[in-house]
């Protein structure tokens, strides 16, 4: 019991993940400050922000269900803590302990934008709903494609559904990535998760410039900090889960560790590339570029990897 509290509260889950989450959220602000022409963020500035978050008063809605309004970020950063856990622990080579593991980490990685939805719909604000019709919709565009490509990866690892399997397939037969199937998926997967991360051009949900930050426009102090916790814990590991998938996984032994730092850096910087050099596009569009181009590339995936290639 005390293993797998560590585990959740301090190494891989909420302290290391948040802390390397943080880090990859400056690493994110500092090249788009580059490609702006801006100095961009001091190292811990996502530390200062979340720090002054919490020290400033937490505002709750008039209107509305307070108490699910106050929960709700805290499901999320434990949704994004637990799915942490269940991806790291088989990339650092340690055995998560039950046969379909992928599978509950696809239902916890939704956790943190389903609890976003409800509490934007508790806040009662008309434009948090509007955000979160917006968030329910992209999450039935997203998800159909990512879970194609995750049947393409099952079928290239010998139909197993456990992630440490699959990574123990790369080490010994190559990473996917060298594979065409490997290579379409992999880019199925970064746009998916461009869109879970709510990052340009599929930031919708919030719009800043249309629904004044739309999901999040009631969050305040603690529990808009909370919500920036998950959002840093999310985005270091779904580019982690990638390497995972696609790229063999992490490997820490000697001069490795180098190269396993790269690759979940690599995900990051074209997560980056892509919010700064796209526009946002509209719900429709976002849903229609999943449903058709999105499915239509992992539906390839599945046929290539069914035939070897």
């Amino acid at each position: 019991m005390g293993k797998e509290i560590f585990y959740f509260l301090i190494f891989p889950g909420l302290l290391f993940s948040g802390v390397v989450g943080g880090f990859l959220s400056w690493f994110d602000r500092k090249i788009t400050a580059k490609v702006q022409f801006r100095q961009g963020p001091p190292l811990l500035q996502t530390l200062y922000d979340f720090v002054k978050l919490l020290n400033k008063e937490t505002i709750l809605p008039e209107k509305g269900s307070r108490f699910t309004f106050m929960v709700a970020p805290i499901f999320a950063v434990f949704g994004a803590a637990i799915s942490a856990v269940l991806i790291l622990l088989p990339l650092l080579n340690i055995e998560t302990g039950f046969a379909g593991d992928l599978i509950v980490i696809v239902y916890l990685l939704n956790i943190p934008s389903l609890t976003y939805i409800i509490g934007a719909v508790a806040s009662a604000n008309p434009l948090a709903s509007v955000g979160a019709s917006r968030e329910m919709k992209l999450i039935l565009s997203y998800e159909v494609p990512f879970l194609l490509v995750l049947t393409s990866i099952i079928i290239k690892a010998n139909m197993t559904i456990k992630l440490d399997e699959i990574i123990s397939y790369q080490v010994q037969n190559g990473a996917f990535i060298g594979s065409l199937s490997g290579i379409i998926g992999f880019i199925v997967a970064l746009l998916c998760i461009q869109a879970k991360l709510g990052l340009v051009p599929f930031d919708i949900a919030e719009g800043e410039g249309e629904i004044c930050d739309g999901i999040t426009i009631e969050f305040s102090g603690s529990t808009y900090a909370m919500v920036n916790l998950a959002k840093y814990i999310m985005l270091f590991i779904l580019p982690a889960l990638v390497v995972g998938l696609f790229f063999g996984g992490l490997n820490f032994a000697n001069i490795n560790i180098l190269w396993s730092i790269l690759k979940v850096v690599l995900v990051v910087l074209l997560l980056t590339l892509i919010r700064n050099t796209n526009p946002r596009v509209r719900i429709d569009q976002a849903m229609k570029f999943f449903w058709i181009w999105m499915n239509l590339f992992a539906i390839v995936s599945v046929v290539l990897a069914i035939f070897g290639l």
